[in-house]
């Protein structure tokens, strides 16, 4: 699998939480990148890459890569949040689709700094984000882009519960991180084969499921768990994804592949070391797959499936 791979900035330790760890220029992680032979980036967080579409644009193409998607989280379940960062929200989707993006990947926030704990919504809550969920989709299809929602630890939709609770309220497609299904307490293969037409875009992580179990029952914490590695480069942890890839491969998924495995940094590591190594040894797991569908991307929803396929 040579095709349709894309990379992300945490993968090189930028994120969007405070004190985070140590973050790398965008030089610096785009050029890995293009070293490494992907072909596009997501945006990382807010302001990390360009916002002015003509100077992202100019910026990735300087280093042969473009824009697939772009990482937003927002509260959806409060509608006194979503009424106060619905401008914000506007504003990156409208960069996102103007930069070439083609996901806009959501994540439920809290309303909290980090990701260290999820939250359980009232029916009222639910209710509220099935309403504000339609309308950030509507305006994302208004620009061309594809919403998804991101199960991610630390949101409101995190595990297997919350996760079928959103497909039964809405139509709203996924991205499919196979990281965080598991550190929720998923199973990313049973929800890969139950829901394959709702996956718009995939981020492949692979996990070690004894921190994620120690990060479940609340022994260690989440940023914790990072900085010890529970992301692992594809293929060296538990996470079964040859048989993901092969489930929404079978299904058509004609997404990107986004290579997303976390990392905290404390210092900057020597180039080529370090998340490119780990971003290295992902590319040549993949390269044991046979190339992925070149169907033509486009930015229309995926059919919705009944109840007797959730997960």
């Amino acid at each position: 699998m040579t095709r349709r791979i894309a990379g992300a900035p945490i993968t090189w330790g930028v994120c969007e939480v405070p004190g985070w760890g140590h973050q790398l220029s965008p030089d610096r992680v785009l050029s890995e990148m293009a070293d490494l032979g992907l072909e596009a980036t997501e945006l990382g967080p807010d302001g990390f890459l360009p916002t002015d579409p003509a100077e992202l644009r100019e910026l990735l193409a300087s280093h042969g890569l473009t824009l697939v998607g772009g990482f937003i989280p927002v509260v959806l379940h409060d509608r006194t949040a979503w009424a106060d960062t619905r401008p914000d929200v506007e504003r990156r989707l409208t960069t996102l689709a103007a930069g070439g993006g083609e996901v806009a990947v959501v994540a439920a926030a809290t309303g909290r700094h980090g990701y260290e704990g999820s939250i359980a919504l009232t029916a009222d809550e639910w209710a509220t984000l099935a309403e504000t969920v339609a309308d950030l989709a509507e305006m994302a299809r208004e620009r061309g882009v594809r919403a998804a929602i991101h199960p991610h630890h630390g949101t409101a939709i995190t595990g297997p519960d919350s996760i079928e609770r959103l497909l039964d309220i809405s139509d709203i497609d996924l991205c499919l991180d196979t990281g965080h299904i598991l550190v929720g307490g998923g199973d990313p293969v049973a929800l890969a084969k139950a829901a394959p037409s709702r996956v718009a875009h995939v981020h492949l992580k692979d996990v070690d499921a004894g921190l994620a179990a120690k990060v479940r029952s609340n022994e260690l914490g989440y940023h914790a768990a990072v900085a010890k590695g529970m992301y692992r480069p594809l293929g060296e942890g538990d996470v079964d994804l040859a048989s993901i890839i092969g489930s929404v491969e079978d299904a058509g998924f004609a997404g990107w592949y986004v290579l997303e495995q976390d990392v905290v940094l404390t210092a900057a590591p020597a180039p080529r070391t370090g998340p490119y190594e780990a971003a290295a040894s992902s590319r040549r797991f993949l390269a044991r797959f046979p190339p992925p569908k070149t169907a033509e991307r486009t930015g229309a929803s995926a059919p919705s499936i009944g109840k007797e396929g959730r997960t």
